[in-house]
């Protein structure tokens, strides 16, 4: 049987919340009560509905196949030409049943259907009374019990769409309050990577946030500052070998899970002796997920704070701090003195699926510490450290685009393909126009990505070209005119862009905005309708191509 997929990145629905709900009636009459969660609803009469569950769910049935299997196991249909292969797994042909009018063969079924149920990873099953049966059968019941699956009744007034609406009600409210508190650590985070003692002071921020134990930790367990609650000393002990793990070369991350606690360590750009990382350890609730991505920010943040003071003088401290400004909002004309070199390069980077490559070794082989991650990738989620001000997800032209991480580097820094990595990178900028090459950075990821190269770089026009024919300031008119329709729509604008600088390949096109390729036909065919044009004609390609480089070459089109 296949292995049922990861839970899904949505937090769960606990059972219990959804049988407190008396608008719904549900009540659980067999298996575990404690520990149940539903990460989504499924309904389906199959027989054999294993093949369609993806693990997680609750799984709706209203009996319509039991009621099947009674039925071939009692008429005398069953041996009148019925292949056995017709037959539902674990049921007997008719003429080996028992006894006209028992159900063994229904019972038989039942224990094999939770089984079944079970390996395939739903988290519960539902079964609806009415209009097929009176009652849920005993023989479910007892089977559910012996395979630990929870079963629930639910009663005849009760449609499954309203326990779907239910649990995606309750989905929706549990990742916008993860929301929220991501939203607020970051802002705190970062608040605390500017002040004095900064390192000291993220580590007292992310304790709070996390409601744990944190600590920055050099690979021999001597401990660079810690926050929050003293743990015990199994505890004590399980960081020191995870910051040994990820401190002496070894993974950039990595966890353990204790009795009540779930640690994890993150290697910080930071250095001791040589080239050993320090390393930060962060224990809290394992029931926790957000504590996770509240952490990794905190570990970009130290990075940033840490590796300066060791490894590269003042004036990458001033960087850092200037990037750390910029975190919170500070436009990057009013960090340029920090910065020192008046042109820079931005990097967007996306990890290769098949390489264990760390983003430590990553900021290492670029030479700079100013390293972030991107922006998340939902546009309903704050954005993520490393979001130069304007090109957060509201202002980004393709939102669906986003990286893995950013880096800022001196222009005269030389920026090569790296193992396990695909790079975007900006033409050298003024400080002040940062937030337009992070934007030529991302669109020279996508392409990288859809064509699968290592590396692209963006290239503006010379002054020779074509559009240095129009002035700016007309083209830009002329470029918000003509693509009006489309000006509420940053995914249409994405997808447009993204196709015509694809030579119209929906293959790659889908590739490098994360999409399907029908999700891409028909956004396209949406657009030559709003456009009201040919998208075929390669003169209307030209011009709209023109249109989006005008765009570009001023505010973002989003």
């Amino acid at each position: 049987m296949p292995q049922p997929l990861p839970p899904p990145s949505t937090p769960p629905v606990p059972l219990a919340d959804l049988l407190a709900r008396t608008d719904l009636g549900l009540r659980q009459i067999a298996g575990p009560r404690e520990g149940v969660a539903i990460h989504w609803v499924h309904t389906s009469e199959m027989a054999d509905p294993v093949p369609y569950l993806l693990g997680g769910e609750m799984l709706l049935t209203a009996g319509v196949h039991l009621a099947e299997v009674m039925r071939r196991a009692d008429g005398p249909d069953v041996a009148d030409g019925l292949d056995a292969a017709e037959l539902p797994p674990g049921v007997p042909r008719a003429d080996t049943a028992a006894a006209p009018g028992s159900h063994p063969a229904l019972d038989e079924y039942l224990d094999g259907y939770a089984a079944r149920t079970v390996a395939a990873g739903a988290a519960a099953l539902g079964f609806g009374i009415a209009p097929v049966h009176d009652t849920v059968p005993r023989a479910l019941v007892a089977a559910c019990d012996r395979h630990g699956l929870p079963l629930v009744e639910v009663p005849a007034g009760t449609p499954f769409t309203a326990v779907e609406s239910a649990v995606w009600q309750a989905v929706t409210e549990a990742r916008h309050r993860e929301l929220t508190r991501l939203s607020e650590a970051q802002r705190a985070l970062a608040a605390a990577a500017a002040r004095p003692d900064p390192a000291a002071a993220v580590l007292h921020a992310l304790a709070r946030h996390v409601h744990g134990w944190t600590a920055l930790l050099a690979p021999d367990g001597a401990a660079h500052g810690s926050a929050g609650p003293r743990p015990g000393a199994s505890v004590r002990a399980a960081a020191d070998r995870l910051a040994h793990v990820v401190g002496a070369g070894g993974p950039s991350s990595a966890t353990d899970t204790l009795p009540g606690s779930s640690l994890s360590a993150y290697a910080v750009t930071g250095r001791v002796r040589g080239s050993r990382a320090l390393a930060l350890v962060v224990a809290a609730d394992p029931h926790d997920p957000p504590a996770h991505a509240i952490a990794g920010v905190a570990a970009v943040l130290l990075s940033l704070i840490t590796a300066p003071a060791t490894d590269h003088g003042p004036a990458a401290a001033g960087q850092a701090a200037a990037l750390v400004r910029m975190l919170l909002g500070a436009r990057p004309a009013d960090v340029a003195p920090l910065l020192g070199h008046p042109l820079w390069t931005v990097v967007h980077a996306e990890r290769r699926r098949d390489t264990t490559e760390s983003a430590t070794s990553l900021a290492a082989a670029l030479g700079t510490s100013l390293v972030a991650p991107g922006p998340g990738a939902e546009p309903a989620a704050p954005p993520g450290p490393g979001t130069l001000p304007g090109t957060g997800p509201e202002a980004t032209a393709a939102p669906a685009a986003t990286p893995a991480l950013r880096a800022l580097l001196p222009a005269d820094r030389e920026i090569t393909a790296q193992p396990g990595w695909t790079l975007g990178v900006s033409e050298p900028t003024p400080v002040a126009e940062l937030p337009t090459a992070d934007r030529h950075a991302a669109s020279a990821l996508r392409r990288a990505l859809a064509g699968r190269a290592a590396l692209v770089r963006h290239r503006t026009p010379g002054p020779h070209s074509v559009t240095s024919l129009v002035a700016p300031t007309d083209a830009r008119q002329h470029a918000q005119a003509l693509l009006a329709p489309l000006a509420d729509s940053p995914p249409l604008l994405a997808t447009l862009h993204t196709w015509l600088s694809l030579h119209g390949s929906w293959d790659r096109t889908a590739t490098a905005l994360g999409v399907h390729r029908n999700t891409v036909r028909q956004r396209i065919t949406r657009i030559a309708g709003l456009l009201d044009t040919d998208l075929d004609d390669p003169d209307v390609r030209m011009e709209l191509w023109f249109a989006l480089r005008s765009l570009d070459r001023g505010a973002s089109p989003a």
